[in-house]
């Protein structure tokens, strides 16, 4: 298993390309079981669960080819020969759900094992089930494996969400493509995630409207075709890229970047004191007079702040100008990148889904550990701005999220490494 070093060694400036989003393009890959005809993905992104997803449909008879170093995912579901989604594979990846709504509403029936992921907190797939049986699934939940059937195929339904939930409404729209007749998705996720996925339905001759709002309304249609559509630019990497000339100084442009992906992140970067130029390749991000101002920062769905921006957004919080307040409304348990941050030096008291940071002078190094995905990240932010060397270890969780992250980083002066443990 690997670790990551990371010595602090000033500004870094620079330009960053942004990858595919990671989240689009493992909602995307299941649409491939919408059809019989070949479906490619191009700007996909090159990480581990990408190969898991990859994994999952070729254990249900997709064909999936990687091109192009990875870059483009050439697809093709014309013959599934398995409707069993197996824990073992499943157990990787909460995305993995996603291919019940595909499967059940081509070929009437699937088993799917509950997922897994990230240990963020509970992220219940009722709302997944609840929005499938609406449409007239009937479901089973036994040893761990959710039976789902669809006698006579998928029905047009209301569905009304009873919070936002992107993964549901992911399933829903997908299934509800192949149903007999109208859905209605209420309180449907907004996320420039879904926006994507249902460009790309649309591509392959899905009838789907109100995509990008609350209601999102879908005519069912007889069958799908083929298609080849971009992989949207992944906010969340943007995100993160923009932090890295904030929290060490300097400046650095995020290739691909556009402000309307991370709007509410922006505005919250600006009243902090950060200067965000848009220019025709992208953004270009620095500090705009000396030190970042804390900030109070709640997460909500989008357009809100993402709570995936969460755990980088608090390693630049360490070292803001006065005390910062984090709110977390999306996830509980989604502070645990808080005691590898204290062993930093930096000063954070967490009570419930509430974070109150104040401010510290300098970070310095040390060895920690990552408990997620964006946690991991957000420990290697502070490596950069921290006196000495920090060590992160557990970092296959970030190759879950964040392709060649050193690579980009050294590009724009960073010291940092990847290290056998």
């Amino acid at each position: 298993m690997d670790k990551i070093v990371v010595t602090g060694n000033g500004p870094l400036n620079g330009d960053i390309p942004i990858a595919g989003a990671k989240n689009a393009c493992l909602t995307l890959m299941p649409a491939t079981l919408l059809s019989d005809e070949p479906l490619t993905l191009t700007n996909a992104p090159r990480l581990s669960d990408i190969q898991t997803m990859t994994a999952l449909l070729s254990s249900l008879g997709a064909e999936v080819s990687s091109l192009q170093g990875g870059q483009v995912l050439a697809m093709s579901s014309h013959d599934i020969d398995n409707h069993t989604a197996d824990y073992d594979i499943v157990r990787k990846m909460r995305a993995s759900i996603l291919v019940l709504g595909p499967m059940l509403a081509r070929e009437g029936h699937a088993i799917v094992s509950l997922p897994g992921g990230c240990a963020i907190g509970a992220r219940p797939v009722d709302l997944h089930l609840k929005a499938l049986e609406a449409m007239g699934a009937d479901l089973d939940l036994k040893d761990g494996y959710v039976h789902a059937r669809a006698k006579g195929g998928l029905k047009g339904a209301v569905v009304e969400f009873p919070f936002v939930s992107v993964g549901a409404t992911e399933n829903a729209l997908m299934a509800a493509t192949l149903a007999k007749g109208t859905s209605v998705l209420k309180n449907a996720a907004r996320e420039p995630e879904i926006v994507d996925l249902a460009e790309c339905l649309i591509k392959m001759g899905a009838q789907i409207s109100g995509h990008g709002t609350s209601d999102i309304t879908v005519q069912g249609v007889d069958r799908l075709h083929g298609a080849t559509h971009p992989v949207v630019t992944d906010r969340i990497e943007l995100g993160t890229y923009m932090l890295a000339p904030v929290i060490t100084g300097g400046e650095v442009e995020c290739i691909g970047g556009k402000r309307e992906l991370v709007g509410a992140f922006c505005d919250k970067l600006e009243e902090a004191g950060v200067d965000i130029i848009e220019t025709n390749r992208g953004l270009t991000v620095k500090r705009a007079n000396g030190q970042v101002n804390a900030v109070n920062v709640t997460t909500e769905p989008f357009p809100g702040f993402p709570t995936d921006l969460q755990a980088q957004m608090m390693a630049l919080l360490c070292t803001a100008d006065g005390t910062s307040v984090l709110e977390e409304k999306i996830f509980e348990n989604r502070f645990m990148h808080a005691p590898e941050l204290i062993r930093m030096g930096a000063d954070i008291e967490v009570h419930g889904g509430t974070a109150t940071v104040k401010g510290v002078e300098r970070l310095k190094g040390a060895p920690v550990m990552a408990t997620d995905l964006r946690a991991s990240v957000s420990l290697i932010l502070a490596g950069l701005a921290a006196e000495g060397d920090t060590v992160v270890s557990r970092v296959y969780h970030l190759d879950r999220g964040y392709e060649r992250v050193e690579e980009k980083l050294r590009a724009c002066g960073a010291i940092i490494e990847r290290v056998p443990e």
